[in-house]
C-alpha cells in the first residue's frame, strides 16, 4: 500500500474563494464524521464511501447541508438553470412517450430522478400544459430534504395550479409506466477509485494522516477486495496496450452506483422509456490512455479544481459518465437502448429552433437572451458536445424523435 497526501498543492487551490466561519464550522463538522468513520473502518475506507460522506451525509453532506448549489449564487449550472427552452424541448419527446404508453395502459406518469431546483419539472408541466399533454402524475425521487423542501417552494411559486399532479417519493417505486428523466444524476454517484500499475489492480482509498496538532485526509491504494469493483477493473484492463500494461500507471472512476441504478430501472420500467442526460463519453474514450488521471471533479463558487478533500460539504464532486457501462449494466434485461446522441442533437431533434421562433426576432429584448441561452445549450464549446443523451426503453412502437439524426451509438 501507498499514502500520497501531495494529493493537491496549496498554491493549486489559492485563488478559490474563502468562506465564512460557518460555513467552515460546517466542513469541520463533517471532516470529524468522515475522520470517525475512517478510524471505525480501521484507518482506511474506499473513496466511494467518502464521497457518500461528502455528498449526502445527512445535514453535513453538500446535497443535504443547506447552501445554495445551483445557479448564479451557488456552486455550478445546470442546463434548466440555463433556459427554460431546455424543458420546453424535452416536453416534446415526453410527449411521443406518453403517446405510446397511453395507447397501451391507458395512462403515462413522469418520475424525475434528483429534480434540484425544481426548473426542470416546472418548464416541463408548463410546456406540457400548453400542449394539452399533462401527465396523470409527475413522480420527484430526491434524496436531499433541503432540495425537496426547495423544489416543493419553486412549484408551489410558478404552477401553484398543477401542485396536486407532482409527489415526492423516498423510494422508486414497484413499477412505472412514462418516462424517467435523470439530467445531471449519474455523474454525481460516488464512485470507485481504481489505480491500474502495471499488470495489477489497486483501489484507491482514503486515510487520514495526523501531523502534530492538525491533520488532512490523503489517498492511500490497496489491493482490490471488492469482487464487483475487480471484475470490471479486470475487464477495462484489456482497453491497455501490452506496453501500458507492463510499465504504466492510470487512475480513473468505476461507477458501480450507475450499473445497480440501471438495473433497477431495468426491474420497474414496464413501459415507457428512460432519458438520461449528462456529461461523458463511450467506454473507449472514458478510459483512453491519454485520461490517465481520471475525470473527478469539484464545483466550488462556479470554480473547477481536483481536490475532493478540499472544504468537504461545501463543495460538489462529480465524475463523468461511462455510458458504455450503463448499457452494458442492462444486456441480461429486456430493457432495450433506444438512443445515444449528444445534447445538441437530441434538442435540434426535439424542435428546440422551433420554439424559439415563438418568440419573434423582431421583439429583440426577448428573443436574444433566449437565443444566448440556446446557443449554450447546443454549441460544442458549451454544453452540446460534452454532454450526452441516452435513452433505454420497453414496449416502444416507434423511433424517438430525439434521435432522429446524429446516431453515436457507434461509441458506445
Amino acid at each position: 500500500m501507498s499514502v500520497d497526501t501531495t494529493h493537491i498543492t496549496r498554491s493549486a487551490l489559492s485563488n478559490l474563494p474563502t468562506c465564512d466561519d460557518i460555513a467552515l464550522t460546517h466542513s469541520r463538522k463533517l471532516q470529524s464524521v468522515i475522520r470517525d468513520a475512517i478510524a471505525s473502518a480501521g484507518g482506511w475506507i474506499p473513496f466511494a464511501r467518502y464521497m457518500e460522506y461528502a455528498l449526502y451525509q445527512p445535514g453535513l453532506g453538500y446535497y443535504n447541508g443547506g447552501a445554495t448549489k445551483l445557479g448564479g449564487s451557488g456552486d455550478f449550472v445546470t442546463a434548466p438553470e440555463i433556459s427554460a427552452l431546455f424543458g420546453y424541448t424535452l416536453a416534446t419527446q415526453v410527449r411521443q412517450i406518453s403517446d405510446w404508453v397511453a395507447g397501451q395502459n391507458g395512462a403515462a406518469d413522469i418520475l424525475e430522478l434528483g429534480a434540484g431546483s425544481g426548473k426542470l419539472a416546472v418548464d416541463l408541466l408548463q410546456e406540457l400544459e400548453r400542449q394539452n399533454c399533462l401527465p396523470r402524475h409527475y413522480y420527484i425521487l430526491e434524496v436531499s430534504a433541503e432540495l425537496r423542501e426547495r423544489q416543493q417552494h419553486l412549484l408551489a411559486d410558478k404552477i401553484p395550479n398543477l401542485k396536486t399532479r407532482v409527489s415526492w417519493l423516498t423510494q422508486l417505486p414497484d413499477q412505472f409506466a412514462g418516462t424517467i428523466l435523470a439530467n445531471e444524476v449519474l455523474d454525481a454517484l460516488p464512485v470507485h477509485l481504481v489505480k491500474w500499475q502495471g499488470n495489477q489492480c489497486f483501489e484507491r482509498g482514503v486515510t487520514w494522516v495526523q501531523h502534530d496538532r492538525a491533520g488532512e485526509f490523503a489517498w492511500e491504494d490497496r489491493p482490490i477486495d471488492n469482487e464487483a469493483l475487480g471484475m470490471t477493473a479486470s475487464a477495462l484492463s484489456r482497453l491497455m496496450t501490452p506496453e501500458q500494461q507492463v510499465d504504466f500507471s492510470y487512475i480513473s472512476e468505476i461507477n458501480l452506483n450507475a450499473a445497480y441504478l440501471m438495473q433497477t430501472l431495468a426491474g420497474i420500467l414496464c413501459s415507457g422509456a428512460a432519458i438520461l442526460i449528462d456529461y461523458g463519453f463511450g467506454q473507449g474514450e472514458y478510459y483512453h490512455p491519454q485520461r490517465y488521471q481520471g475525470t473527478l471533479m469539484c464545483h466550488y463558487r462556479h470554480h473547477v479544481h481536483h481536490d475532493p478533500f478540499f472544504l468537504p460539504g461545501l463543495q460538489d464532486i462529480t465524475s463523468h459518465v461511462d455510458f458504455s457501462a450503463l448499457v452494458a449494466a442492462v444486456e441480461n434485461t429486456d430493457l432495450s437502448l433506444l438512443g445515444y446522441t449528444t445534447q445538441a442533437h437530441f434538442l435540434l431533434n426535439c424542435g428546440a429552433t422551433e420554439i424559439l421562433a415563438r418568440t419573434p426576432a423582431e421583439d429583440v429584448q426577448n428573443y436574444l437572451p433566449l437565443a444566448n441561452q440556446l446557443q449554450k445549450l447546443v454549441s460544442p464549446a458549451e454544453m452540446g458536445e460534452l454532454f450526452k443523451v441516452i435513452a433505454f426503453g420497453k414496449q416502444t412502437t416507434e423511433p424517438l424523435i430525439g434521435f432522429a439524426g446524429g446516431d453515436r451509438t457507434r461509441m458506445l
